[in-house]
């Protein structure tokens, strides 16, 4: 060892002074960044643009908020509005965000995510329980994604019938009545023939149960058949009709134009798949 000054350093000695002067080189502290919940975003980018108000949505306010206030510093919303609610501004400011990143149609819908949602956030906050709709998947004949697939698999197997689906996702303009709600993903409808309309709630109540939106519709209530038309709810592929229609069912409406009271079985608390899976 050399020189007139000698600085060491001794780990786990005991009674050894640091000399006058030396210079402690601490290894740089690494701060963590706020999370934010995915699952709690897509809660209330269903509810709140379907709100009178500007209510919050009950735990998803701080999620919210970083993800607007991230919207805000890309000059796509107004400081003003980045209050944790999720309405129709937040949708649009998001939709722009999409779109910037190359999206279009259903991939910029201002339904967040998880790739545009991390994106947003890479250097601001970090993304926690990240919702995907997978893969397209054909099942009973029909097109869907594997997330809304699990969730049919599920409830037939409780059950314990196979369903009939009449329609199923990714399906713009294709199918009539439906104020493009099977544009996207997350949308079936599922046939009730031979069904009593006991066994038609029932249906309807385990569906909802695995975390449908899904209502029993009757041909009183539009130029349709029996049958029961379901929402896969936080699924981050659904049209913007879906989008409203899963934030009617938690608000307690029926999914119609005219939002009417929810006419379908009582399931509380409402819950997404994830939320089901995790029972």
């Amino acid at each position: 060892m050399r020189g007139a000054a000698v600085a060491a350093v001794v780990i786990g000695w005991i009674g050894l002074a640091v000399p006058a002067g030396a210079v402690s080189q601490a290894a740089p502290q690494v701060v963590a960044l706020p999370t934010v919940d995915m699952e709690t975003v897509l809660k209330a980018a269903q509810i709140d643009p379907r709100r009178a108000d500007s209510a919050i949505t009950p735990g998803s306010g701080p999620s919210v908020l970083l993800v607007e206030r991230a919207l805000v510093a890309k000059g796509l919303l107004t400081s003003s509005l980045a209050d944790g609610h999720f309405g129709t501004s937040t949708i649009s400011a998001y939709a722009a965000y999409q779109r910037s990143l190359g999206y279009t149609g259903l991939d910029a819908s201002g339904m967040p995510g998880p790739t545009s949602l991390r994106q947003l956030g890479e250097t601001t906050y970090t993304v926690t329980r990240p919702v995907s709709a997978g893969s397209k998947v054909t099942y009973h004949g029909k097109l869907m994604n594997t997330r809304t697939k699990a969730m049919l698999v599920e409830a037939e197997r409780l059950l314990g019938v196979s369903l009939g689906v009449t329609q199923g996702s990714y399906n713009p303009g294709g199918v009539a009545g439906s104020a493009g709600t099977h544009d996207g993903g997350g949308a079936l409808d599922i046939s009730v023939s031979g069904m009593t309309a006991a066994t038609r709630t029932n249906v309807a109540r385990v569906m909802r149960q695995v975390g449908f939106a899904a209502w029993v519709r009757t041909p009183a209530q539009g130029d349709w058949g029996y049958h029961i038309h379901a929402i896969a709810l936080a699924d981050p592929d659904l049209s913007s009709g879906a989008r409203n229609q899963a934030g009617d069912y938690y608000l307690g409406y029926n999914g119609l134009a005219n939002r009417a009271p929810d006419d379908g079985p009582a399931v509380s608390p409402k819950r997404t798949w994830e939320e089901y899976q995790r029972l």
